[in-house]
């Protein structure tokens, strides 16, 4: 089974950016796609971005396009999400996770403890 760490979370103001790691335990890991999602208080868990196991595809949610890049190094085994000009609303508790392809939202993996992106206006 794979396990997942997110980090590299914290405070910035609105239009900063910040780049969240996503480390994976587990030889298998190169075999999955890989989601990112938040969570808002009060909110379910909502899909952010998504790449293929190769990384060449990615996907993104209509709030992030433009302004979040995903990607990935197997050989570190680690998932990232690049967040340029951040807003108020991105603001939420930030996961990674197994998703069946690239092109899906939905999780199919155990969610870790998630790491803290707090935007300030």
């Amino acid at each position: 089974q794979v396990q997942l760490v997110e980090s590299g979370g914290g405070l910035v103001q609105a239009g900063g950016s910040l780049r969240l790691s996503c480390a994976a335990s587990g030889r298998t890991f190169s075999i999955y796609a890989m989601g990112w999602f938040r969570q808002a208080p009060g909110n379910e868990h909502e899909f952010v971005a998504g790449i293929s196991a190769s990384g060449g595809s990615t996907r993104y949610a209509d709030s992030v396009k433009g302004r979040f890049t995903i990607s990935r190094d197997s050989a570190k085994n680690t998932v990232y999400l690049q967040m340029n000009s951040l807003k108020p609303e991105d603001t939420a508790v930030y996961f990674c996770n197994i998703i069946n392809y690239y092109g899906s939202t939905s999780p199919s993996g155990s969610w870790g403890q998630g790491t803290q992106v707090t935007v300030s206006s």
